[in-house]
């Protein structure tokens, strides 16, 4: 790159002895391979060169090896009238670097550092594969134009409108194509992604709120590597520690905090020349020697070398001045390295930040009058960050400041106060009360589980069409509030209601987690939800101009004459559509509709009935479950087929076995409901609607929730709401405990929030005192309406005649490789034969004593058959399992001539079960024995 002088590039590194011994055998090997003059060094570049790479160089020998040098190695520093020293520059600075980790791995980058990190907005991933697909279409154009051009006789003039016409579906098509299926495939930028658009989740306000604020590492998921997955430091404040999901996405899958703000790219042409104006020496100016001298820093602006400052506290100083004046964007980051001796200036997209008030030697910059006119609503955010109270800074600039927690805590070399601590949590973090008074991995257990209670999504719930949407009937807010509940607005869509909890043991069936329930509540709509299912026909129009058609219902002719609806069709209104309102079961008909016989020949007139099949449209639902048609809409789609969406309501209420939660990670499940009468009650008449057992506590070590409890039994005394934001109490934005038991006192409660309980069965006083409250319970989604399976007898697979699997298929219960253990443990051998032989694929076989082969049983001679030994004088009845009858002629005949004759023929069509028997080796849907 016309660095020819071995000072001068020892120069660039620094003039340390160390480096010198470090760089000696490069030096040595380029002297004993004869490279000391530029072209000789390009000459020997040009032998490394793959000639695909540089199908569209320059001419000549070096202007292949120049020209990578130019156009790939480095692209981002630019090369202007081939004067490489720039790029000379960055390498030097790279490589000190780079010996500098040698010699210290101190300096080692940590890749995982926050600062090092960029996030990829839905903005720029549009943007690389909209570029991709334009430059598709031009490329396509390009071609239609040559081959018109290449003809001699045109008879017409070029119509370039025509053409971009014709190929108009290209861009919306693979733009489609992308968001739909999640895969990037943007062949310019070698960039193959899968997933990267995911479908919102609308199962509750908060899941979707969540889900608006995920990162997704690149990271792979499987490795079990603990670097990518700890909680760095450095992510205070911009990624909240707690919500992140159990199993392999721990640490991976990640969510912004409250007040981060993911920058955008800025135009950095203005920056760079106000830094030169600022006293930046420029790079071309510099000698080797200066670049790394000890009075100065080198400026590096979005990964380009500016030049050198020597006064880099300054120069940082005077371009923060500017940014609080507004003359810079709010958004650029100025950091001084003092260990690298750089000041780093960042103006590019995808850096997390988030605001801070500034402080002056410790004092804030925002007092109480500006407070006020917030209040009052003659101030906004954006007036504070324009007067330059208030001001981003991303994670490299935070290593530069020195930032308080409160305004108390201050001292005079300050700069810096955190507008509020709790905002280093995210949305769903942020609705725990209490959290700082938590194990922390319950909290973790919270923020998953939030996402799943039921609740509002929306105000437009009731008008929504979703496929499967799970209602709570009466929501309300929590008694316990926190202010982020409050700047999210879940207060107004909440997710939960308040149940007044009994910690104490109640019979054996609060074991475990398991929650007791009164009977009463639920009657009353305790944890009562709806959920709704939708389902879509479609009258389909087929290529020979018939389609379907939907009929009104059928009626069946009684003796004397008279006609009655058909029982299966009661729901049906006179157009042969399911009427909303209606009560539907399972097998119940909801759309009569019929299809044409033939859909391939094109009829010559209009179709006759008989030319009909019947294809009624049932309800699939579980059995004994009976829904309410809700919603029935008639639509298109894009084929101009007739498409009618069903909404179907089912209102539940709460069994045993369905699943609640706290706001403190304490999941549990309805273990047994009780009567009212058998629950007891405090001296106020006040019963409890839960009992939680209190081994709950000591291994969890949730206090939060015991301080929610008590705060809203206060809340409920005083008829306020109590707050209990993280990390609240020095600031009031959560109630201390004297204060709460204060209030308690007052109100005729005991300080601790325990009752003296009576029993509902003897009505005698309890001997210890109740700690009983209200706390805000969750219910979630997984009930057990939606997951109970059980079966006699039902379908089997074909090929290996076992019983299906899964719940939807009406599956078997699997007995599987632990449970077999455990019953050979305890020597129960016929509980095993019966598991895996009787109840799932009992089969005989005839078996030759003498040779030991598989027979058959000959229908004709009444007897049974060795086809080995010619005779039946030998051959056994046995029972097995079908699947190890497989086994066993698929070992005997996988080498024989006879069977990859079999493999031909059975490789176009699916084998029959005679064919299967007679042959002995089965073979799936094209012949594929891997699958098998």
């Amino acid at each position: 790159m016309g660095m020819e002088s071995d000072q001068e590039i020892v120069q660039m590194l620094g003039r340390d002895p160390r480096f010198g011994s470090i760089l000696l055998p490069s030096l040595q090997e380029c002297a004993s391979l004869g490279i000391y003059m530029e072209h000789q060094a390009l000459a020997f570049l040009e032998l490394k060169v793959k000639r695909s790479a540089t199908a569209n160089s320059v001419n000549g020998k070096e202007g292949r090896a120049r020209n990578i040098l130019r156009d790939v190695f480095l692209a981002h520093v630019p090369v202007k009238r081939f004067n490489f020293r720039p790029k000379c520059i960055y390498v030097a600075v790279m490589l000190r670097r780079m010996i500098e980790a040698i010699l210290n791995p101190d300096t080692i980058d940590d890749k995982d550092y926050v600062g090092n990190k960029r996030l990829e907005l839905s903005g720029q991933l549009i943007s690389l594969l909209f570029e991709d697909q334009f430059k598709f279409l031009n490329s396509l154009v390009k071609q239609e134009i040559d081959k018109i051009l290449r003809k001699s006789d045109r008879s017409s003039a070029l119509n370039m409108g025509m053409l971009l016409r014709s190929h108009r579906d290209v861009i919306t098509n693979g733009l489609e194509r992308a968001i739909s299926t999640g895969n990037w495939d943007v062949k310019r930028f070698r960039m193959n992604r899968k997933g990267v658009s995911q479908l919102v989740s609308r199962l509750s306000f908060i899941a979707a709120l969540g889900h608006m604020t995920r990162i997704s590492s690149q990271f792979e998921k499987t490795r079990k590597v603990s670097g990518p997955r700890a909680l760095q430091p450095s992510q205070w404040g911009m990624l909240c520690p707690c919500d992140t999901p159990e199993g392999e996405g721990c640490g991976l899958t990640k969510n912004l905090a409250l007040m981060t703000h993911v920058t955008t790219d800025e135009d950095e042409g203005p920056l760079i020349s106000l830094c030169y104006r600022l006293g930046v020496e420029d790079l071309a100016l510099l000698s080797g020697e200066e670049l790394h001298s000890s009075d100065s820093f080198l400026v590096i602006c979005n990964g380009l070398i500016l030049g050198k400052h020597r006064q880099p506290q300054n120069f940082a100083t005077s371009l923060r001045k500017l940014r609080r004046a507004g003359r810079v964007g709010e958004f650029v980051s100025i950091f001084v390295n003092e260990k690298q001796r750089c000041v780093y200036i960042a103006s590019d997209g995808g850096r997390v930040c988030r605001p801070l008030v500034i402080a002056d030697k410790g004092i804030s910059r925002i007092k109480e009058y500006h407070m006020k006119e917030l209040q009052d609503g003659f101030r906004v955010f954006a007036d504070f960050l324009r007067e330059g109270l208030i001001e981003y800074l991303d994670v490299n600039e935070e290593n530069n400041a020195l930032i308080a927690l409160y305004e108390g805590e201050a001292t005079p070399n300050t700069t810096h106060i955190e507008i509020e601590p709790f905002t280093i949590l995210g949305v769903c973090a942020g609705l725990i009360p209490y959290p700082h008074h938590n194990q922390s991995p319950r909290n973790t257990y919270q923020c998953a589980m939030g996402k799943q209670a039921m609740g509002n999504i929306a105000y437009n719930q009731l008008s929504r069409v979703d496929t499967l949407l799970y209602l709570l009937v009466y929501p309300q807010r929590p008694l316990l509030s926190t202010k982020t509940i409050e700047l999210i607005h879940y207060d107004k869509l909440g997710a939960g209601q308040n149940a007044t909890v009994a910690v104490m043991s109640y019979s054996g069936y609060d074991i475990e987690d398991a929650i007791v329930m009164n009977k009463a509540s639920l009657d009353r709509g305790f944890g009562r939800c709806i959920v709704m299912k939708k389902t879509t026909v479609l009258s389909q129009k087929y290529s020979n101009k018939t389609s379907d058609r939907i009929v009104r219902p059928r009626m069946l002719p009684t003796g004397n004459g008279d006609f009655v609806l058909d029982p299966r069709f009661q729901i049906l209104d006179t157009d042969g559509i399911a009427c909303p309102g209606e009560i539907i079961g399972p097998n119940d008909i909801y759309v009569n509709k019929q299809s044409p016989v033939n859909t391939t020949a094109t009829p010559n007139r209009e179709l006759s009935d008989s030319q009909y099949k019947n294809t009624p449209v049932t309800y699939k639902g579980p059995k004994g479950e009976t829904a309410i048609v809700d919603k029935v809409l008639l639509m298109s789609d894009n084929n101009e087929n007739i498409c009618i969406k069903f909404l179907f309501r089912h209102t539940r209420r709460p069994e045993v076995g369905d699943k609640f939660s706290s706001r403190h990670g304490q999941k549990g499940v309805c273990g047994t409901i009780v009567q009212q009468e058998d629950l007891p009650f405090s001296e106020r008449g006040i019963c409890p609607d839960l009992i939680m057992n209190p081994h709950g506590y000591p291994s969890r070590m949730t206090i939060g929730k015991m301080i929610e409890l008590l705060g809203s039994k206060a809340g409920v005394s005083c008829g306020r709401f109590h707050y209990g934001s993280a990390f609240g109490e020095p600031s009031g934005h959560a109630d201390r405990v004297e204060a709460i038991s204060e209030i308690l006192v007052r109100h005729g409660f005991s300080y601790s929030g325990k009752d003296m309980i009576y029993s509902g069965i003897t009505g005698y006083p309890l001997q210890a005192y109740i700690f009983m409250g209200p706390i805000y319970y969750q219910k979630l989604k997984h009930m057990v309406l939606d997951k109970m399976h059980a079966r006699p007898s039902g379908p089997k697979v074909l090929l290996t005649r076992q019983p299906t699997e899964g719940r939807a298929r009406d599956g078997g219960l699997r007995l599987g490789e632990m449970e077999r253990d455990c019953l050979i443990a305890y020597g129960a051998s016929n509980m095993i034969l019966e598991r895996l032989m009787i109840s799932s694929d009992k089969f005989q076989v005839q078996v030759c004593t003498k040779c030991g082969l598989l027979g058959y049983y000959h229908h004709t001679l009444k007897m049974a058959w060795c086809t080995s030994c010619k005779n039946g004088d030998n051959v056994s009845t046995l029972t097995l399992p079908y699947a190890c009858k497989l086994l066993i002629q698929h070992v005997k005949y996988d080498k024989s001539e006879e069977t990859h004759n079999l493999q031909k023929k059975g490789s176009s069509s699916h084998c029959s079960q005679s064919s299967l028997d007679s042959y002995g080796y089965p073979f799936e849907r094209g012949g594929n024995r891997r699958n098998w």
